[in-house]
């Protein structure tokens, strides 16, 4: 079997050095896991949702899925620009990822998004780390990890508007893992019905 080759090119973009752009795309790498993870988790989520929500939850995660698989193939093709070559192969997410699965299975609307909203926060956590982490480095870089930002946030506020309080306050918020989330709801729902 052939060995893979991850070899980077020995240039990156005009205007930073070969160090520079190569720190910039190791730093996209980390995102690039991350977002691939997103999507295959928000895909998972669509298959598994169930109860009175399903349809509306269902189709509310699609055009995020698509949204965050464009947001993946950005972040590729920007490492590929820097000099560096991306690897969205599914072995290296494992091994090189930073959190666990997804941990919620076959469950109702609120409780998968209970659930992804805290998927969400770690996600936007991250990628506001790698923007101050490249912001004086590189402003093309910067500009569209904004632009993603943007986007994760108002996705998180789709998921957060189905889960918060009309006092202002998520129901999950003292849940520290998908599976507490989901529970939190879970339990909040069947108080109120009692």
């Amino acid at each position: 079997m052939a060995k893979k080759s991850t070899k980077n090119a020995n240039y990156t973009v005009p205007g930073l050095t070969t160090e520079q752009g190569h720190g910039v795309a190791e730093i996209l790498q980390q995102r690039l896991h991350a977002l691939n993870d997103l999507q295959l988790t928000l895909k998972h989520a669509h298959w598994n949702v169930v109860g009175p929500n399903f349809i509306s939850v269902h189709e509310m995660l699609d055009p995020q899925i698509e949204e965050v698989r464009g947001y993946v193939d950005e972040l590729a093709e920007r490492m590929a620009t820097l000099g560096v070559p991306p690897n969205g192969l599914p072995g290296a997410i494992v091994a090189e990822r930073t959190w666990d699965d997804y941990d919620v299975q076959r469950a109702s609307g609120v409780e998968h998004l209970a659930a992804l909203d805290l998927v969400y926060d770690g996600v936007i956590t991250d990628h506001r780390d790698a923007l101050a982490r490249i912001s004086d480095v590189d402003p093309i870089t910067e500009d569209m990890l904004i632009a993603q930002v943007r986007g994760l946030e108002l996705f998180q506020w789709f998921m957060r508007s189905h889960i918060e309080s009309d006092s202002g306050v998520l129901e999950n918020s003292a849940a520290r893992t998908e599976k507490d989330a989901a529970k939190a709801v879970k339990r909040g729902r069947i108080a109120k019905k009692k």
